[in-house]
């Protein structure tokens, strides 16, 4: 009875998994041509390094950027910018 327990409990934590699932989508994509026209496009990769041996192990393709990649917002301000100097042209 207390392996049900145990066995109903468990079941119950994993079915109520709290963390939020997401993409994986990166910077760049491995763009691989099958032929005949026909390609298929994998962008879950976050450098171009990390791209190129999928291209280059027998795939026939290239690493291009993603057009859908939307990187994420930095700090509020850059303190360079801030503080630049600032010259008066006449």
């Amino acid at each position: 009875m207390r392996i049900l327990l145990i066995a109903g409990v468990a079941l119950v934590a994993t079915l109520l998994e709290v963390r939020p699932m997401q993409a994986a989508e990166g910077p760049w994509c491995a763009i691989v041509s099958y032929g005949n026209g026909a390609a298929y496009e994998d962008c879950q990769y976050f450098t171009f390094e990390a791209c190129r041996p999928h291209v280059l192990a027998g795939n026939r393709g290239f690493c291009n950027p993603n057009p859908r990649w939307v990187a994420a917002p930095g700090p509020e301000g850059n303190s360079r910018a801030r503080h630049r100097r600032q010259t008066r042209q006449y």
